[in-house]
């Protein structure tokens, strides 16, 4: 079976827009976004500043496709991790690795939004936008989903399932501040097992 395969040109101008959003992160990140003109990202990514206005319209349309593009790829992979044939205690142990291995793949990106948006804050949804909101409440929506099926396996005891995807964020989430406030002091990954028995603690059906 034949793979689809982009145009010649369809790939260059991909390969083109991902060197800009590239660029664009490594300035902001080192400098932050009000600190960093069209411009310098132009230069930075070997462009002229028409070209990457031929991809975004000005530096906030590039900031938020920068953002936007991670966040959708985030919540992608999270979500197929949730749709996995697995029980539920496999599917939440692996839910909660596959979190920390994104955080660590993609720390530049959350530190610029964090920083920018002032959202260090326990509460992940604290300055998102409309469009990550709306990923972000799909995401716990589906989480809910399943843990609603471990509490009819009687895997997890009887509470309002909604709660427990929200109790698991909050949990996930507030290791994560901690760990991009201080790596070191707070490593994620290190606190997986922590993390899993904070949670299943409070959960397991008796």
């Amino acid at each position: 079976m034949n793979e689809f395969k982009l145009p010649r040109r369809e790939r260059e101008k991909l390969s083109y827009r991902n060197d800009i959003l590239s660029a664009a992160l490594e300035l902001f990140s080192e400098r932050g976004y009000h600190n960093v003109s069209m411009h310098e990202i132009a230069k930075k990514a070997e462009f002229s500043v028409g070209t990457l206005y031929h991809f975004f319209k000005n530096k906030e349309d590039l900031y938020k496709a920068l953002i936007m593009e991670n966040a959708v790829e985030y919540h992608r992979i999270l979500n197929g991790v949730l749709s996995r044939e697995n029980d539920i205690l496999t599917i939440l142990e692996e839910y909660i690795s596959t979190k920390a291995k994104i955080f660590a793949e993609s720390i530049a990106t959350l530190r610029l939004y964090f920083g920018e948006t002032h959202g260090v804050s326990f509460n992940i949804k604290a300055g998102l936008d409309q469009d990550i909101r709306k990923l972000y409440d799909e995401l716990v929506e589906h989480l809910s989903s399943v843990l609603e099926k471990g509490i009819r396996e009687n895997v997890l005891r009887e509470v309002n399932p909604y709660y427990l995807a929200v109790a698991l964020e909050g949990i996930t989430n507030a290791f994560l501040f901690c760990w991009l406030e201080d790596p070191d002091r707070h490593p994620y990954e290190a606190n997986i097992p922590l993390i899993k028995e904070l949670f299943l603690k409070g959960c397991l059906a008796k």
